[in-house]
C-alpha cells in the first residue's frame, strides 16, 4: 500500500552499533591491563566494568568475585611460563630456568604477584606449571614429600621477589636515591653497639652489596636447588 501524501515521512532510525558481548577473556585481559597500567590495587569489579563500558552486575555473571578475577590473573601469566622438558642429567639448571622464566612473566604483568600471594592457584594454565615443575623435581630423583613441598616454596620465592620489585618501583628511586640509601644503611650498621651486634658490624659491607634484583635472586635459586639436589634419591 502506497504511502499517504499527507503522512509524514519516518526518519529513518540509525543502526546501533553490535556490542561485543562479554566474555571472561575480555574480562581477564581489561583486567591486565588496568593491573599492568594502574597497579593491583586499581583492580576492582568496578574499575574493570568501566573499562568495558558496562556494569559490575554484568561481570558476575561471568566471574564470581574478585578472589576469581585474582586467580583468572594469575592463571593468564601462567600460560607465558617456559618449562622443558624433564633431563635427569640437567634438572637443576632445568629448575633454575624455570624459576628464572617465572620470575621474567611477573615482572612483565607488574602486580600479578600481588594477586598470587595466599592463594593455591587452582587454574588449568597455573596447575599445568606446577605438573610440569613437578615432572622436572621427579626426574631428578627428588622424593615425594620434597617435591610437593618444593612445588609451594619455589613460586612463593618468586612471588615474594616479584613482589618486592614492584613496590620498590613504586618508589620510583632513581639509581643516586638507591645508591645513598645503601650508603646510610651500611653506615646505620656500623654505627650500632659493637658490644651487641659484633657480625653485623664485621659485615655491614657485605650486608649492603650485591644487586637488588638479578644477583640476590640467583643466589636464592641457587640455594633452593642445591637443597632439594641434597634430598634427592640416587
Amino acid at each position: 500500500m502506497n504511502q499517504s501524501p499527507w503522512q509524514p515521512i519516518s526518519p529513518e532510525k540509525p543502526a546501533r552499533p553490535v556490542r561485543e558481548p562479554l566474555t571472561r577473556e575480555r574480562i581477564v585481559d581489561a583486567a591486565m591491563a588496568l593491573l599492568v597500567e594502574q597497579g593491583y590495587e586499581a583492580v576492582s569489579m568496578r574499575k574493570v566494568a568501566q573499562a568495558l563500558n558496562t556494569g559490575p552486575a554484568s561481570l558476575y555473571a561471568h566471574v564470581a568475585n574478585k578472589k576469581e578475577l585474582d586467580q583468572l590473573l594469575v592463571d593468564r601469566a601462567a600460560q607465558e611460563m617456559e618449562f622443558p622438558e624433564p633431563d635427569p642429567e640437567h634438572w637443576q639448571e632445568q629448575l633454575k630456568d624455570s624459576m628464572r622464566s617465572m620470575l621474567k612473566v611477573m615482572r612483565s604483568y607488574p602486580g600479578v604477584a600481588r594477586a598470587a600471594i595466599g592463594q593455591i592457584p587452582l587454574g588449568e594454565r597455573a596447575l599445568e606449571s606446577t605438573e610440569k615443575m613437578l615432572a622436572i623435581l621427579k626426574a631428578g630423583g627428588v622424593p615425594d614429600q620434597a617435591a610437593a613441598w618444593a612445588v609451594d616454596l619455589i613460586p612463593l620465592y618468586v612471588t615474594a621477589t616479584a613482589f618486592e620489585e614492584s613496590v620498590q618501583g613504586a618508589w620510583a628511586w632513581t639509581t643516586e636515591d638507591i645508591e645513598g640509601f645503601v650508603t646510610q644503611l651500611r653506615g646505620f650498621f656500623e654505627g650500632l653497639p659493637p658490644e651487641k651486634f659484633p657480625i653485623t658490624i664485621a659485615l655491614a659491607t657485605a650486608l649492603t652489596s650485591g644487586s637488588l634484583g638479578d644477583e640476590r635472586f640467583e643466589f636464592g635459586i641457587q640455594v633452593i636447588v642445591a637443597g632439594l639436589a641434597s634430598l634427592a634419591e640416587r
